[in-house]
């Protein structure tokens, strides 16, 4: 296999399975019948590992990539599904940190070609499944299954796990998942299973007492991790992982209470070196001091606060370069811009990129001062040149931001 037979396997998927990345609602494949029969016509390996599962709007991927940091610190073997990938695809499927090997991701993507008439995968569906088949060949100790969208019809919520978590809830997705808190949160709620411990992560009394009566309904221990206090903290830098980190202490606390051996020196260490320990990137990540240039993948509204909060916090003038996807309540999302910045609004390269054209009309009314970009490159490139020694940075919007810059720059 060469490099060029891998890029052709995996183009050939990003067009040949409906790939919400891509597409939008319209792959989007809900119910667990097609991964069923997927997960069966490879001999179910799913069930043959131990898996921990993580939902929630927003924080998802640190809490899974802290604590799988946290479980290599104790010595384990830790596979981690994460998406979507910033920069490649072998990025959502690791195993301590590495990202999945090429040549499986290769050979896998033939047997897609040779599935039943029956099984027609989206393009989730199938990495999904590709990662149970390459954790479990690999034989990791534990693999920590992000949810993909939403909970209850998810194709990860076909796992069994030792324990489940849900970070919090926020409005995202509602032209599929429910256009209120209430709504969405009953969706998350459907990764609780019975007799499995459920962790909640979220402080808004109605988000805790959906996620509680689920759980009694079906006999499900209820974790409150609001209620844990603790002064650790982790490389991850956004203020927001304060909260995130309360989680996976939470997961610790269940994970020793099924004896599993995870010492507070393995804690301590393990929120202190995520980036090392999983190559995680994209979480008010510092891509340079000089400028000091920062970026996030926060794209909904409660995760745009949470950022822009914390970049107030700076004293520096501020250029901040923005771009969406078509799903996204931008109108929602544009009184809260910091005032005082110089704003670049770009179009993310992926097909649901939204030209900052769309929303011009809003971004006139709110008196920014900005400049319209065909592309994040573009966008970067102005910022860059504009910003002098003392002012900084910020890249955002949408993962796919981020991706793009990265890709380009990193």
């Amino acid at each position: 296999m060469t490099p060029k037979d891998y890029q052709e396997a995996v183009d050939w998927l990003f067009v040949q399975a409906p790939n919400y990345q891509i597409d939008g609602q319209k792959a989007y494949k809900p119910g667990l019948d097609n991964i069923k029969k997927l997960c069966d016509f490879f001999g179910n390996p799913q069930d043959k590992i131990k898996t921990i599962h993580i939902g929630g709007t927003n924080g998802k991927g640190s809490t899974s990539n802290m604590l799988a940091s946290v479980l290599q610190e104790s010595g384990y073997k830790i596979g981690l599904y994460n998406s979507p990938h910033l920069i490649d695809f072998t990025e959502r499927i690791k195993i301590n940190g590495k990202n999945c090997d090429k040549k499986f991701v290769y050979d896998f993507i033939q047997k897609l070609k040779h599935l039943p008439e029956d099984i027609r995968p989206s393009f989730f569906e199938f990495t999904t499944i590709m990662a149970f088949e390459y954790f479990h060949q690999r034989n990791v100790d534990f693999a920590i299954i992000e949810v993909g969208l939403g909970g209850r019809l998810d194709s990860t919520n076909i796992i069994k796990p030792l324990v489940s978590a849900i970070t919090n809830v926020q409005l995202d997705h509602q032209n599929i998942l429910g256009n209120t808190i209430e709504e969405i949160a009953k969706e998350k709620a459907g990764i609780v299973k019975e007799n499995i411990t459920i962790i909640s992560g979220d402080e808004n009394p109605v988000v805790k007492e959906i996620i509680k009566q689920k759980a009694f309904e079906i006999n499900a221990d209820y974790i409150d991790a609001t209620a844990i206090k603790t002064d650790l903290v982790s490389d991850l830098k956004g203020n927001y992982q304060k909260k995130n980190i309360r989680v996976v202490l939470a997961l610790v606390n269940e994970l020793r209470n099924q004896a599993i051996n995870i010492s507070n020196d393995n804690v301590k260490s393990g929120l202190l070196n995520v980036h090392q320990n999983t190559n995680f990137i994209g979480r008010w990540f510092e891509f340079s001091k000089n400028p000091l240039t920062i970026c996030d993948t926060a794209h909904n509204q409660a995760g745009l606060e949470e950022v822009f909060k914390q970049l107030n916090e700076y004293a520096q003038s501020k250029h901040i370069i923005l771009g969406f996807v078509n799903d996204k309540k931008i109108d929602d999302v544009i009184p809260m811009l910091p005032s005082e910045a110089r704003f670049y609004f770009v179009k993310p390269s992926v097909g649901r990129g939204r030209h900052p054209e769309d929303y011009q009309d809003l971004l006139k009314k709110s008196k920014s001062n900005y400049k319209i970009f065909d592309s994040v490159q573009e966008g970067y490139l102005a910022a860059k040149q504009n910003c002098k020694k003392d002012e900084m940075i910020f890249v955002g919007g949408s993962n796919f931001v981020v991706g793009d810059f990265l890709e380009k720059n990193l």
